[in-house]
């Protein structure tokens, strides 16, 4: 048996699925916002993109960081967790937005670090839009080759 073709008179469309995406990425965008909301004047702040690297002597933080200047942002360690912190400023614009996908405002980045970090000779550089963080690690968590002993 044969099944009846739906006809519709409305013109067909293109599909563009990055479209759809970006609809997708707007309504879970307002969903978050009607979960989390904002208290009174104060935004949520926002975590930039990172790499956290472990090498022989030291683990290195990478975060993103492009248009952000050197006094905006704040490097503090409490024990072992290493939070960086800061604001994008907006930039005053004329006319309207169409799009937007840069953020803007209060960012903040944690991670916990191992125990055996050398807190007194953490260093900051901040070049081409990426902050890295080095956190040297101390001489008993160093790695070091044993000696065997015999024949």
């Amino acid at each position: 048996m044969a099944l009846p073709a739906v006809r519709s008179s409305a013109p067909l469309g293109r599909w563009d699925p990055f479209r759809e995406f970006e609809d997708l990425y707007g309504q879970l965008g307002r969903w978050m916002e009607s979960v989390a909301g904002t208290v009174g004047e104060s935004v949520r702040a926002w975590a930039p993109l990172a790499d956290v690297t472990e090498t022989g002597d030291a683990y290195l933080v990478e975060v993103e960081l492009p248009g952000v200047k050197r006094d905006d942002i704040a490097v503090d360690l409490a024990g072992t967790e290493l939070s960086i912190s800061g604001e994008v400023r907006e930039k005053e614009r004329q006319g309207l937005f169409r799009h937007r996908t840069r953020r803007v405002g209060q960012f903040s980045y944690r991670v916990t670090l191992p125990q055996d970090v050398d807190a007194d000779k953490i260093q900051a550089d901040l070049a081409d839009g990426v902050l890295t963080v080095r956190v040297p690690k101390t001489e008993a968590a160093k790695p070091r080759r044993i000696a065997i002993n015999g024949k």
